[in-house]
């Protein structure tokens, strides 16, 4: 199968195979540049009505950090931001955990992602969710608090 393919499969209904396919280009993500061109789409799955969607195409573009020397997660970043949130509980805290690849490969991010990582109004949840999407916003925060503390270290 061709990327085209399996970028394509990402747009199927939840089933374990489409699942395999997100954690492939996910891996491919970490070790090669060759998913940045569909950034595009990656932004546009985002934004679609279907959560599931969202997800996929918000945990692919975060990935693309690492390859970004064009700057378009900067330019992105007020709608990553802002879909950061959503309705389904699951869907913020893959959410929360993908951002993390966007402060660690763009640094100078981090304090408007701290920003919106404190915005976040997880009250909207059951209970039994609440703790678990503060826990993820605070380990993310701690990884921006992390890098700052490198690049103090490192001048």
């Amino acid at each position: 199968m061709n990327l085209d393919e399996k970028v394509n499969l990402l747009y199927e209904k939840d089933s374990s195979e489409t699942y395999q396919n997100l954690l492939e280009l996910e891996c491919l993500s970490e070790s090669e540049n060759v998913l940045y061109d569909y950034f595009d789409t990656f932004l546009e799955m985002m934004r679609s009505g279907k959560y599931i969607i969202r997800v996929r195409g918000y945990r692919l573009l975060c990935k693309q950090a690492k390859w970004d020397i064009d700057n378009r997660i900067d330019e992105s970043i007020a709608d990553i931001l802002l879909n950061l949130e959503d309705e389904r509980p699951t869907a913020v805290r893959q959410k929360i955990a993908a951002i993390q690849d966007v402060i660690k490969h763009k640094k100078e991010l981090n304090e408007k992602i701290r920003t919106r990582l404190l915005e976040i109004e997880d009250l909207k949840f059951k209970d039994t969710m609440q703790p678990l999407i503060q826990k993820d916003i605070h380990k993310a925060i701690d990884l921006i608090d992390r890098n700052v503390y490198e690049g103090v270290c490192e001048q």
